[in-house]
Protein backbone atom coordinates (compact mmCIF):
# COMPACT_ATOMS: atom_id res chain seq x y z
CA UNK A 1 0.00 0.00 0.00
CA UNK A 2 1.33 3.44 -0.92
CA UNK A 3 2.06 6.07 1.71
CA UNK A 4 -0.46 8.83 2.31
CA UNK A 5 0.77 12.38 2.88
CA UNK A 6 -0.13 16.01 3.38
CA UNK A 7 1.77 19.29 3.58
CA UNK A 8 1.75 21.77 6.46
CA UNK A 9 2.04 25.31 5.10
CA UNK A 10 1.60 28.85 6.35
CA UNK A 11 -0.12 30.88 3.65
CA UNK A 12 -2.36 33.92 3.54
CA UNK A 13 -5.30 34.07 1.14
CA UNK A 14 -4.52 37.41 -0.48
CA UNK A 15 -8.06 37.81 -1.86
CA UNK A 16 -9.64 37.31 1.57
CA UNK A 17 -7.26 39.86 3.10
CA UNK A 18 -8.13 42.28 0.30
CA UNK A 19 -11.85 41.76 0.96
CA UNK A 20 -11.34 42.35 4.70
CA UNK A 21 -9.30 45.48 3.94
CA UNK A 22 -12.04 46.85 1.67
CA UNK A 23 -14.72 46.11 4.28
CA UNK A 24 -12.66 47.82 6.98
CA UNK A 25 -12.08 50.87 4.76
CA UNK A 26 -15.80 51.10 4.05
CA UNK A 27 -16.67 50.87 7.75
CA UNK A 28 -14.05 53.50 8.67
CA UNK A 29 -15.52 55.85 6.06
CA UNK A 30 -19.09 55.50 7.36
CA UNK A 31 -18.70 55.21 11.15
CA UNK A 32 -19.53 58.31 13.17
CA UNK A 33 -16.58 58.00 15.58
CA UNK A 34 -14.13 58.09 12.64
CA UNK A 35 -15.71 61.17 11.05
CA UNK A 36 -13.18 63.95 10.30
CA UNK A 37 -10.24 61.95 11.66
CA UNK A 38 -8.70 61.15 8.25
CA UNK A 39 -8.52 57.47 9.12
CA UNK A 40 -7.56 55.22 6.22
CA UNK A 41 -6.43 51.66 5.70
CA UNK A 42 -4.63 50.67 2.49
CA UNK A 43 -2.17 48.25 0.92
CA UNK A 44 1.46 49.29 1.13
CA UNK A 45 3.14 46.82 -1.19
CA UNK A 46 2.22 43.18 -1.73
CA UNK A 47 2.28 41.86 1.86
CA UNK A 48 2.00 45.07 3.91
CA UNK A 49 -0.90 47.21 5.12
CA UNK A 50 -0.74 50.74 6.50
CA UNK A 51 -3.29 52.44 8.74
CA UNK A 52 -3.23 56.24 9.14
CA UNK A 53 -5.24 58.53 11.39
CA UNK A 54 -5.02 61.89 13.11
CA UNK A 55 -4.67 60.38 16.61
CA UNK A 56 -3.07 57.29 18.07
CA UNK A 57 -6.37 56.14 19.66
CA UNK A 58 -8.25 56.29 16.34
CA UNK A 59 -5.38 54.43 14.64
CA UNK A 60 -5.55 51.63 17.24
CA UNK A 61 -9.35 51.52 16.86
CA UNK A 62 -8.93 51.21 13.07
CA UNK A 63 -6.53 48.30 13.66
CA UNK A 64 -9.22 46.63 15.81
CA UNK A 65 -11.75 47.10 12.99
CA UNK A 66 -9.29 45.52 10.50
CA UNK A 67 -8.62 42.58 12.84
CA UNK A 68 -12.37 42.06 13.28
CA UNK A 69 -12.86 41.96 9.49
CA UNK A 70 -9.93 39.53 9.06
CA UNK A 71 -11.43 37.16 11.64
CA UNK A 72 -14.81 37.30 9.90
CA UNK A 73 -13.09 36.40 6.61
CA UNK A 74 -11.36 33.41 8.32
CA UNK A 75 -7.84 34.85 8.10
CA UNK A 76 -5.75 33.97 11.15
CA UNK A 77 -4.50 36.94 13.17
CA UNK A 78 -1.24 35.03 13.67
CA UNK A 79 -0.42 35.95 10.07
CA UNK A 80 -0.80 39.69 10.82
CA UNK A 81 2.22 41.38 12.38
CA UNK A 82 1.14 44.87 13.48
CA UNK A 83 3.81 47.37 14.43
CA UNK A 84 3.65 50.10 17.03
CA UNK A 85 1.92 53.42 16.25
CA UNK A 86 4.37 56.11 15.14
CA UNK A 87 3.98 59.82 14.53
CA UNK A 88 4.53 61.03 11.00
CA UNK A 89 3.95 64.76 10.85
CA UNK A 90 0.37 65.40 11.96
CA UNK A 91 -0.64 61.77 11.40
CA UNK A 92 -0.20 58.55 13.31
CA UNK A 93 0.63 55.43 11.30
CA UNK A 94 0.63 51.72 12.01
CA UNK A 95 2.43 49.42 9.58
CA UNK A 96 1.29 45.80 9.42
CA UNK A 97 2.93 42.96 7.54
CA UNK A 98 1.46 39.62 6.54
CA UNK A 99 3.60 36.61 7.38
CA UNK A 100 3.58 33.63 5.05
CA UNK A 101 5.80 30.57 4.79
CA UNK A 102 7.38 28.37 7.42
CA UNK A 103 10.99 29.26 8.21
CA UNK A 104 13.69 26.81 9.37
CA UNK A 105 13.09 27.35 13.11
CA UNK A 106 9.33 26.91 12.80
CA UNK A 107 9.79 23.78 10.66
CA UNK A 108 12.16 22.23 13.18
CA UNK A 109 9.73 23.09 15.99
CA UNK A 110 6.92 21.30 14.09
CA UNK A 111 9.23 18.37 13.29
CA UNK A 112 10.12 17.98 16.96
CA UNK A 113 6.45 18.17 18.00
CA UNK A 114 5.44 15.48 15.48
CA UNK A 115 8.39 13.25 16.41
CA UNK A 116 7.85 13.54 20.18
CA UNK A 117 4.05 13.45 20.50
CA UNK A 118 2.80 12.05 17.19
CA UNK A 119 2.26 8.43 16.14
CA UNK A 120 5.50 6.52 15.58
CA UNK A 121 4.66 5.53 11.98
CA UNK A 122 4.62 9.18 10.86
CA UNK A 123 7.60 10.75 9.09
CA UNK A 124 8.05 14.46 8.37
CA UNK A 125 10.53 16.38 6.26
CA UNK A 126 11.10 20.02 5.37
CA UNK A 127 10.50 20.94 1.73
CA UNK A 128 11.24 24.62 1.16
CA UNK A 129 8.66 26.66 3.06
CA UNK A 130 6.45 23.69 3.88
CA UNK A 131 6.59 20.48 5.86
CA UNK A 132 5.58 17.16 4.26
CA UNK A 133 4.12 14.55 6.61
CA UNK A 134 3.83 10.93 5.39
CA UNK A 135 2.50 7.69 6.85
CA UNK A 136 0.92 4.41 5.73
CA UNK A 137 -2.11 5.08 7.93
CA UNK A 138 -4.49 7.95 7.17
CA UNK A 139 -5.71 7.79 10.77
CA UNK A 140 -2.19 8.60 11.95
CA UNK A 141 -2.09 11.59 9.58
CA UNK A 142 -5.38 12.84 11.00
CA UNK A 143 -3.96 12.43 14.51
CA UNK A 144 -0.98 14.59 13.49
CA UNK A 145 -3.33 17.25 12.08
CA UNK A 146 -5.22 17.30 15.38
CA UNK A 147 -1.94 17.50 17.31
CA UNK A 148 -0.74 20.48 15.24
CA UNK A 149 -4.13 22.25 15.55
CA UNK A 150 -4.03 21.92 19.34
CA UNK A 151 -0.40 23.03 19.64
CA UNK A 152 0.19 26.63 20.70
CA UNK A 153 2.13 27.86 17.66
CA UNK A 154 3.06 31.48 16.99
CA UNK A 155 2.24 31.18 13.28
CA UNK A 156 -0.82 30.15 11.27
CA UNK A 157 -0.85 26.70 9.68
CA UNK A 158 -2.95 25.09 6.97
CA UNK A 159 -3.03 21.53 5.67
CA UNK A 160 -2.89 21.10 1.91
CA UNK A 161 -2.12 18.49 -0.74
CA UNK A 162 -3.76 15.62 1.16
CA UNK A 163 -3.18 12.33 -0.68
Amino acid sequence: MADSSFDIVSKVDHQEVDNALNQAAKELATRFDFKNTGTTVAWKGDMAIELTSSTEERCRAALDVLKDKLVKRHVSLKALDAGEPRQSGKETRISCTLRAGINRDQASKLNKLIRDRGPKSVKSQVMGEELRVTSKSRDDLQAVQQLVREADLDFAVQFVNYR
